[in-house]
């Protein structure tokens, strides 16, 4: 059982995310456990009030949820945050679990939030459930859980919704394991989802997408999305660069930036002067892009840049044809600065 308490240390080590309303960083603790800060302090204005709504959403779901095997425990709540211990697995979209006992524990593991009136709201994106060591299953951010009094229509609906989410992560993944009954349910879509789709959501993604220049998806792929076909396209105007490809990646006091891999012969300072560090942060000259039947492996990309090498290398195990290409692409990496968190960061 982790230390709980106030008193708790956390020395800061990584930034895994940021966005316009919270930092993730990684860190240790009492006895050098592994601990995650979900940091609010810091943030501007604007983002502050909207960054607090969710917080306290994630501080009661998490508050529910304590015990149950694969839910997140809270350590501590203060000014700085919300701490709490650190979910070891790895996210569905790298582990891409084709084991009916992996799903079987994500059903029993939203059985066991529901039981206690819980519902996540948030388990159609991938990164937020994991795949643990022992294979298990674990689920990660709170911030759109809700916690009902009453296991009313609400709940129903709710509960519904996060169990049809489940069932698209194993159409994703493993379509082979669907039975007849879930085909059904994910077919059918809550009357309150649909209304959320047409109004609720629209008003979510304006706020987030318009005004704070964000979106889900870790925060950072809406300016991928925005920025990133010019980009390349400017990068691909010298002959010399036979592709690029760019990757979102948090960055200190500036929320997000790109990351760009370019296929070329190159020198780096050489590949540098085509861009402005305004338009990307880093930009790395590499002999060859990662790629499957073709398309460029984007997701061993985004890992490499933002120096997630622990899953990498799990996703190299599982796929072994990829290190000849990705292993000279992670030892030339350039991003290390974000990763180690510096002391005025450290809160």
């Amino acid at each position: 059982m982790a230390q709980t308490g106030s008193d708790i240390t956390f020395e800061a080590g990584t930034v895994l995310k940021r966005d316009a309303f919270s930092e993730t960083v990684s860190g240790t603790g009492p006895d050098g456990q592994k601990l995650v800060l979900r940091k609010l302090s810091g943030l501007p204005w604007y983002s502050r009030w909207f960054a607090w709504v969710l917080a306290r959403r994630e501080i009661r779901g998490l508050r529910a949820v304590q015990g149950i095997e694969g839910a997140p425990e809270l350590l501590r709540v203060d000014r700085d945050g919300l701490l709490r211990d650190w979910t070891a697995g790895t996210p569905l979209n790298l582990a891409r679990p084709s084991d009916p006992a992996w799903f079987r524990d994500a059903r029993r593991l939203l059985r066991d939030m529901h039981r206690r009136g819980v519902t996540h709201n948030d388990l159609a994106k991938p990164q937020n459930w994991l795949m643990r060591p022992d294979g298990g299953a674990a689920v990660i951010d709170f911030q759109l859980a809700r916690v009902h009094r009453r296991r009313g229509r609400l709940f129903r609906v709710m509960a519904y919704e996060d169990i049809r989410h489940l069932l698209k992560q194993k159409r994703r993944y493993a379509d082979h394991l669907l039975t007849p009954t879930q085909r059904r349910i994910l077919n059918q879509r809550s009357l309150p989802g649909r209304l959320w789709r047409k109004t609720g959501k629209r008003f979510y993604k304006f706020v987030t997408r318009k005004i704070f220049n964000w979106s889900d998806g870790e925060g950072t792929e809406h300016l991928a999305r925005k920025a990133g076909p010019e980009v390349r396209a400017e990068i691909l105007k010298d002959t010399r660069v036979r592709d690029v490809a760019l990757v979102p990646v948090p960055l200190p006091a500036r929320n997000v930036g790109l990351y760009g891999f370019a296929e070329t012969g190159l020198s780096q300072s050489q590949l540098r002067a085509l861009m402005p560090v305004a338009r990307v942060a880093f930009l790395q000259p590499v002999e060859a892009l990662p790629r499957t039947d073709g398309a460029v492996r984007d997701d061993v990309l985004q890992l490499i840049a933002m120096n997630r090498l622990d899953e990498l290398e799990i996703l190299l195990d599982r796929e072994p044809e990829l290190r000849a290409t990705a292993e000279p692409i992670r030892d030339g990496r350039l991003n290390f600065s974000d990763r180690v968190m510096r002391g005025r960061e450290a809160g």
